[in-house]
């Protein structure tokens, strides 16, 4: 059966679960997990807004999670290990799981940002930061250091 959401029933989401420091960049951002709305588990699709200034993540790449992007409004720049990327609304981008290159997208504007997120949901994923000593291991779900030490 259909599930017509109701965004304004749908839980917003201000910035990142991130430890200290590396939530700063992404204060500015706010998600709707519409997903979550229609009861998904398959995979997760988010409508995200970004301040200006502010990012979608730090840089990271997923081990068995596809993600894709489309930029609604606004203008963001694309950031992976090939360099930065303008995009603007009706621009689109994949990363295909398990390929090593992180990416994460910057509002550089003085005007807010909106896009949509669509990613797997696997427990099997492990989540590799590019920039940061900073890891989310598979099965896990929290955030370790790239050793697998905690963060207290």
């Amino acid at each position: 059966m259909a599930v017509k959401i109701d965004q304004k029933q749908v839980k917003t989401v201000t910035g990142s679960r991130y430890p200290h420091p590396f939530h700063t960049p992404c204060v500015g951002r706010t998600r709707q997990r519409l997903g979550d709305g229609a009861g998904l588990t398959q995979f997760g699709v988010n409508l995200t807004r970004l301040e200006p200034g502010g990012w979608s993540s730090q840089r990271h790449w997923h081990s068995a999670e596809d993600e894709f992007i489309y930029i609604l409004e606004g203008e963001l720049v694309l950031v992976t290990d090939s360099g930065e990327e303008i995009l603007q609304p009706g621009d689109c981008a994949g990363f295909k799981a398990g390929i090593a290159d992180g990416h994460h997208l910057q509002n550089r504007t003085d005007r807010e940002a909106v896009f949509l997120e669509v990613g797997t949901r696997s427990i099997d994923d492990e989540t590799a930061y590019s920039d940061i000593d900073l890891k989310v291991p598979a099965g896990r779900g929290e955030f370790t250091r790239k050793n697998g030490e905690p963060y207290s």
